[in-house]
């Protein structure tokens, strides 16, 4: 009895991609329908100054993804191997209820553009859901007070700390993806990249666990997203069918979020360092980065106007994804090449737990310098044409 739990051979990695494959196929299927239905009830996104679609767009995408997630996870509480998951953790259970609520709330400010208060009060809810079920930080590591020949610390979290903690992390989460949604195909990419990289630490976390079942849940939620991702994907990528809409990019930072808080409970502290939180951590590494130039222009915008003695919200094209399209990309290149910086960043933080760190700071630095020419090459030729 005492090893009830524990897988008899391997990881089950062909199920897990079965389940992704699963997500992908319904999502896919599913995401004509309901731009049918967006168009019908007025979930309709038009365009505004600080966008860059010039036609109206229905959205509520969120509503497919959200239906190929459920499909994946019926799918995996009926497989021989991970159905057993479900018997020893209520994670996936949790992330089907706290993505419905997400999901109804998104889908809600979809077609009647609800206040920020009323999300807010929708994602903490959301959030709360996780955490009654059991789905909550109980250990981080802290860079500050190690001991001699340790870097950093582990800091164990008491049952208040821990829920605040996760709903923190949560929320962020959600609002950093929901704030990346700004080009086509920009938020269900960087989602598919962010996801993939949480599954393959997860699996490292599954295979360190020696395939105890009790580590499946944050494996499949992060399978799940993918494949909705990658279901999705096709019909947003420029040019766009549909929008995702809140509805769908808060379910991405949800399941995101989810997943790595958790596989945070499910790996074993006494050999768990630093490079582990950072790869936890990596979805939110993700879009930071994505969101460290906007986030710097906002700040300077605002300093700019205030001069100007015009209001500091006064909407502006300052993402990185404008500033790209500024510097001579098209909106399919800037999209990609911020795919290939989240990918670097991504499973950069990941392979740190798989490799040799110094490879890995090796290939992420050739990855950042190809990336940082692929960026500058229209600013670059615009300036050779000037002088020839």
């Amino acid at each position: 009895m005492g090893n009830a739990s524990w897988a008899p051979a391997g990881l089950p990695a062909r199920e897990y991609l079965l389940v992704l494959l699963t997500a992908a196929a319904v999502t896919f299927l599913l995401t004509g329908l309901v731009r049918l239905l967006a168009i019908r009830v007025g979930a309709v996104a038009y365009p505004r100054v600080r966008d860059v679609h010039v036609t109206p767009m229905p959205r509520m995408g969120g509503v497919a993804m959200y239906g190929g997630v459920l499909a994946a996870m019926f799918l995996a509480a009926n497989l021989p191997a991970l159905s057993r998951g479900f018997d020893y953790s209520n994670d996936a259970w949790a992330v089907i209820a706290a993505g419905g609520l997400i999901v109804l709330v998104g889908a809600l400010d979809d077609r009647f553009e609800l206040d920020s208060l009323t999300k807010l009060a929708g994602q903490v809810t959301a959030a709360g859901i996780l955490v009654l079920s059991g789905v909550q930080w109980y250990v981080f590591w802290a860079p500050w007070g190690g001991t001699e020949g340790h870097v950093g610390q582990l800091m164990l979290l008491g049952s208040n700390q821990g829920q605040l903690l996760t709903v923190l992390l949560t929320v962020a989460m959600i609002n950093a993806m929901n704030f990346v949604d700004g080009l086509d195909g920009l938020a269900s990419g960087i989602g598919l990249v962010s996801a993939t990289a949480t599954f393959v630490f997860c699996l490292g976390v599954l295979n360190r666990q020696n395939g105890d079942v009790t580590a499946y849940p944050p494996a499949l939620i992060a399978a799940a997203i993918a494949g909705a991702c990658l279901g999705f994907l096709p019909h947003n990528f420029q040019p766009a069918k549909i929008f995702m809409g809140d509805s769908g990019s808060m379910l991405i930072g949800l399941m995101l979020a989810t997943a790595s808080t958790s596989a945070s409970g499910r790996m074993d502290y006494s050999v768990t360092s630093a490079t582990d939180t950072i790869a936890l951590l990596s979805p939110l590494l993700v879009v930071t980065a994505v969101l460290f130039v906007p986030l710097l222009d906002l700040i300077m915008a605002v300093v700019r106007r205030t001069r100007a003695g015009k209001s500091p919200f006064h909407a502006d094209k300052m993402h990185l994804h404008h500033r790209l399209l500024e510097i001579g990309h098209s909106q399919r290149r800037a999209v990609l090449l911020i795919y290939l910086w989240a990918a670097v960043i991504a499973f950069g933080a990941v392979s740190l737990t798989l490799f040799n760190a110094v490879v890995v700071a090796w290939v992420v630095g050739l990855g950042v310098l190809l990336a940082a020419i692929i960026s500058v090459i229209p600013r670059m030729r615009a300036r050779t044409d000037r002088e020839s």
